[in-house]
């Protein structure tokens, strides 16, 4: 197990904390959904009333390496102060002599937010000169971006070399639940995937089809397989070439004793647009119809499947739930799993995580992970270099 918080002795030290502010923002620079702030709260509270200095540390959208004012973490200072009550000074740099004259200046209990780390092309390189300059503001250093555990940063691996470290609350409760789910889940155990891309989730399912009983698929990548079982897919987005590897899954599968759940039925429409022609139809979707959600009857099927099991992840919408006409089937499961008793609900982040934090569910699911990209290799069995280079207890 790693060190975690509570083994950090906090107070009078320059606790530097890596945190995921990367939230969505329109196009006047306003947050449209804070959930990532709101998740560092719980480490950023206990570090202030513990007489921590703290330093926070994110990066914001895709600068490239260079400044870029609207992606700056003014929105993001601005919203913790007032979630918290008290100033949040923003800085204008995240390394440099002005930054050191502030962390100089702080006293026990103050909070200070660094400018957007990606304006520097280091950080992603996770250059060691620029992850000793971040190292160098604090004492010690405390992982809490969950969604960055995957990549191996200056601010998440690099700063490692330098401080002892250990993981915040929101990264431990992340390690615990996904953990759990890979090597002791309850049983049954069903696994939900969605989205686009076959491709993508692969080395995933290879990785849990030891684990799992039931494999429900939805989402685009539902296209891929039900061809590969000789279904009529009209228009629907298939990835060619990936055949074989179905054909593997299918047969692999079936060796460890995993069901395979395949829509039987299909809202299409001619058109991706929120005002197409819509229609249901049965398992063979007609020529020049494109499949964009599950049908009344799989929602149903996926339900009887979901009411027996004790630990449900998910990763992936099941149909284009961004629009309205083609969110039915993601929104009824989540209603569905929502209101389930016992059963341990872990939500793979991304894009999931917004269609259930949208429907206002997200406190009704056991864990809703803030990384989509770490969860997925997390369950497809990679070591995560953000949590590697964490102290162990």
């Amino acid at each position: 197990m790693k060190k975690t918080l509570k083994d950090m002795d906090v107070s009078g030290k320059r606790v530097l904390m890596r945190a995921d502010f990367n939230v969505p923002l329109d196009e006047n620079g306003m947050i449209t959904d804070e959930a990532r702030i709101r998740a560092a709260l719980p480490s950023i509270t206990y570090i202030l009333e513990n007489g921590g200095k703290l330093i926070l540390m994110s990066h914001l959208g895709r600068p490239k390496g260079e400044f870029k004012a609207e992606l700056s973490l003014k929105p993001v200072a601005e919203k913790l102060s007032s979630l918290l009550g008290k100033e949040v000074k923003k800085l204008d740099d995240c390394v440099g002599e002005d930054v050191e004259e502030a962390v100089r200046g702080m006293k026990d209990g103050d909070i200070i937010l660094l400018e957007n780390l990606r304006f520097h092309p280091e950080e992603k390189k996770n250059d060691p000169v620029f992850a000793k300059q971040l190292a160098s503001l604090g004492d010690v250093f405390i992982e809490d971006a969950f969604g960055t555990c995957h990549r191996a940063h200056a601010s998440t691996v690099g700063v490692t070399k330098d401080l002892p470290s250990a993981a915040g609350f929101l990264v431990e409760k992340e390690i615990e639940y996904f953990e759990k789910v890979t090597k002791n889940p309850d049983k049954p155990f069903c696994l939900i995937l969605g989205g686009a891309k076959v491709a993508d989730k692969i080395p995933l399912i290879e990785n849990m089809l030891d684990k799992i009983d039931y494999l429900l698929i939805g989402g685009a990548m539902a296209y891929t397989f039900l061809k590969s079982r000789h279904k009529g897919i009209g228009a629907s987005r298939c990835e060619d070439g990936l055949a074989d590897t179905v054909d593997r899954i299918f047969k692999l599968a079936s060796e460890k004793k995993v069901s395979i759940f395949l829509p039987r039925d299909h809202i299409v429409a001619k058109e991706i647009k929120p005002d197409a022609e819509v229609r249901t139809v049965d398992e063979n979707i007609p020529d020049n119809w494109i499949g964009l959600d599950i049908g009344p009857k799989t929602i149903q099927n996926y339900e009887k499947v979901l009411e027996e099991a004790k630990t449900i992840v998910w990763n992936g919408p099941v149909g284009l739930f961004e629009m309205a006409p083609f969110s039915g089937g993601t929104c009824a499961l989540a209603e569905f799993i929502s209101k389930l008793d016992e059963v341990t609900t872990v939500i793979g982040g991304g894009d999931t995580a917004s269609a259930i934090n949208q429907m206002n569910l997200g406190n009704k699911m056991s864990h809703m992970s803030t990384g989509g990209g770490a969860s997925l290799e997390y369950l497809e069995g990679k070591e995560l270099p953000g949590i590697a280079a964490l102290d162990d207890e």
